[in-house]
């Protein structure tokens, strides 16, 4: 089995940052791309930034600049660093990760998501 868990979400103002932390543990022999999306309130979950193996990032237009994707193999961990955050950045975090449990099974493993509200 695999857990992965989000951590370091809350309530900030505007201008603020946080950092979002995700660690994956269990059965795990290999995670390849690792990925942060978000959910706001009645919208669909959207990509925010993905890092893949070679440490290259995509982001989200909306989060360029402002935020930071990165990730520790050794601890099965991946990070989101965010900064100048807006209102419009509130929403429940969830992070992805793509394991290889063994035996050539690899899938997609998410979080249970976590709250990051700006507000004044």
């Amino acid at each position: 089995q695999v857990q992965v868990v989000e951590s370091g979400g809350g309530l900030v103002q505007p201008g603020g940052s946080l950092k979002l932390s995700c660690a994956a543990s269990g059965n795990i022999i290999t995670t390849y791309a690792m990925g942060w999306y978000r959910q706001a309130p009645g919208k669909q979950r959207e990509v925010v930034a993905t890092i893949n193996t070679g440490h290259n990032t995509i982001y989200a237009d909306s989060v360029k600049g402002r935020f930071s994707i990165s990730r520790d193999d050794a601890k099965k961990m991946v990070f989101l660093q965010m900064n100048s955050l807006k209102p419009e950045d509130t929403a429940v975090y969830y992070c992805n990760l793509r394991i290889d449990v063994g035996l050539a099974d690899v899938g997609d493993y998410w979080g249970q998501g976590i709250q990051v509200t700006v507000s004044s």
